[in-house]
């Protein structure tokens, strides 16, 4: 296959590289850690809601739900930007996470709309994490 005309052979596909990240991040990869990122400023959101609510009934629980919840919003935010920056750590946490968000919608299967976004959410992410482009840069990565 001939490249395009105006290209030079050794120059790779656009298409196969985000134009949004700097580290030349696959675009199916970038997308998986721009959608971890926005997970876990709702999961921070989430924390900052349940640190509002606390009452002095359950001061403790509510206290430490807080604080799990923000450890692991920032946790997922860590990842994601791991995801963006190819560094193969953050893969693990990243679809540990999703799994977790699929268990979490099968509890809200009463709720169908919090259900249906979960699961979306993510299966875009599992498919951005394991998609053939996002295993080759982050095995790639691993050797350096």
């Amino acid at each position: 296959m001939s490249p395009a005309p105006g290209r030079d052979a050794d120059e790779p596909d656009p298409t196969t590289r985000s134009p949004y990240s700097v580290h030349g991040t696959p675009a199916p990869l970038a997308a998986a850690a721009g959608l971890t990122f926005v997970q876990a400023l709702l999961v921070i959101l989430f924390g900052v809601a349940e640190l509002v609510s606390v009452d002095r009934e359950r001061l403790v629980l509510g206290i430490t739900t807080t604080l799990f919840f923000i450890l692991f919003g920032g946790t997922l935010a860590l990842c994601a930007w791991g995801l963006n920056a190819i560094r193969p750590w953050a893969r693990g946490p990243v679809l540990l996470a999703q799994l977790v968000w699929l268990g979490l919608a099968w509890s809200f299967r009463g709720y169908w709309p919090v259900a249906v976004l979960l699961v979306v959410s993510a299966a875009v992410v599992l498919a951005g994490l394991l998609h053939p482009r996002s295993i080759d840069a982050l095995e790639s990565a691993r050797g350096q």
